[in-house]
């Protein structure tokens, strides 16, 4: 299944040999400075046969080789006419406001969506609702993942549609077999609870001499910012945090129990290669790196855990998408292409190099991972076992977005300065407040 585009059909061979580059910083953290093949500034407007694409997100876009693969290629086998011109996000001299400044508006922009749409395009005024272009094009929207399209809508209030979704960036548990196997624990399985996993980590953290094996080890700036309760912290109506829902206090404490097993202090996830973290929660994209960084680990996946009172759900997206500017004056064409990245084969083959698509197609899902080594043998229906939570509603039209730090709950307030639950959100949310009106006061 595909989206249907009359006009140019979607229909190319491709080969990609992709590098599996995702990241596990916090998503809309702004990328590594890098330079692009394009090594001149943006200082020219695009000529009549060129489509300039500006990308933020995915970070690794900032590799030209990468971009080239899995973008830059397709596009020109697909639309041999015209010349694709790429920028990616650098510092100074390639962020937002150069390129405005410089009268030099992209026609495609891709970057993180929950934290970036707001920031920089409304806030720049680039913003433009494709809504008659998926008309026009009779472009099925049904075919992609509900989550996605739901926060791409969530960016208007009238829902208003401002892009299209590339790819997201999800997250699974990994579990080490041999810690399973030391301690005599069966193995974990998609579908299960936080209840379940929390058993587990009792029965796998243990001290062995100078040994210790934790039993669980999970980023709760990520566990709480993309939350499978589909909590917004800030307010809908108002400038101003908003943490007052019974469900934030209820998230915090269902972490906060795996940190208070003896001898489960959290460790980054990145030493879960070392071998001594018996479950960890991170990116899809690190069952490639973890190998690579350890390839005698003997470790698989399974979906992450969900509440019992909202089973088989996996994060809020951490999406990127495709953006028209309203500047651009070949929005038909840069809609074409979009469209055209989104068809079945081309996601297929971004499927087999570990790329999360937002095409919900059992040809691309049962694709996915099989040209990489790293991902072979392994359960990767995992991936998509759960379906997204929903994100927040649409926020009130002229609001301020802030990225309430929700990593603050944990550290420093509960880690360090153990805070109850209740205490360690009212703080934040009082501090986020603070400092919306203080960026409110600072725009008059």
């Amino acid at each position: 299944m595909m989206p249907k585009l009359t006009g140019a059909g979607c229909s190319a061979a491709i080969a990609l040999a992709l590098l599996c580059g995702c990241t596990d910083v916090p998503a809309g953290t702004q990328p590594e400075a890098a330079k692009t093949k394009d090594s001149g500034t943006a200082e020219q407007a695009s000529a009549e046969n060129e489509l300039f694409i500006y990308t933020v997100w995915p970070a690794f876009y900032a590799k030209e080789d990468i971009f080239e693969k899995q973008i830059g290629s397709w596009i020109r086998k697909k639309f041999p006419d015209i010349k694709v011109k790429h920028v990616h996000w650098d510092n100074p001299g390639r962020q937002y406001k150069d390129l405005i400044a410089a009268g030099t508006i992209p026609d495609i922009i891709m970057d993180n969506t929950r934290m970036n749409a707001y920031r920089y395009l409304i806030a720049n005024d680039l913003q433009y609702d494709i809504s008659p272009l998926v008309k026009k094009y009779n472009f099925d929207t049904g075919t992609l993942n509900p989550a996605y399209m739901a926060q791409l809508r969530s960016i208007s209030p009238e829902g208003q549609l401002y892009g299209l979704p590339f790819t997201n960036s999800d997250f699974v548990l990994f579990y080490n077999k041999d810690i399973f196997d030391k301690f005599g624990v069966d193995y974990p399985k998609n579908g299960m609870t936080y209840d379940e996993f929390y058993e587990l980590a009792k029965k796998l953290t243990r001290v062995e001499g100078e040994i210790t094996y934790k039993g669980y080890s999970q980023n709760p700036g990520h566990y709480l910012n993309y939350n499978q309760l589909s909590l917004s912290p800030l307010s809908m109506t108002e400038d101003k945090a908003n943490m007052r829902d019974p469900g934030w206090t209820k998230a915090v404490d269902n972490l906060r129990r795996f940190y208070e097993i003896p001898a489960n202090q959290f460790d980054t996830v990145e030493k879960f290669p070392e071998g001594n973290i018996a479950m960890a929660v991170a990116t899809v994209d690190r069952i490639a790196t973890f190998h690579e960084q350890n390839k005698n680990l003997n470790f698989d996946i399974v979906s992450v855990p969900s509440f019992a009172d909202v089973p088989n759900t996996s994060y809020q997206p951490n999406l990127y998408s495709m953006f028209i500017t309203k500047q651009s004056a070949k929005k038909d064409l840069a809609f074409q292409v979009m469209a055209s990245l989104l068809s079945e084969e081309h996601q297929t083959e971004l499927s087999r190099e570990g790329v999360i698509g937002p095409l919900q197609s059992r040809t691309v899902q049962e694709a996915f991972g099989q040209n990489l080594p790293q991902m072979r043998g392994r359960n990767t229906g995992a991936v998509f076992a759960s379906r997204n939570a929903m994100p927040p509603a649409a926020r009130a039209e002229g609001l301020l977005w802030y990225d309430v730090p929700l990593h603050n709950v944990f550290a420093p307030l509960i880690f360090k300065e153990s805070k109850d639950s209740v205490t360690a959100v009212r703080m934040i949310e009082e501090q986020s407040t603070k400092a919306i009106q203080e960026m409110k006061a600072a725009s008059k």
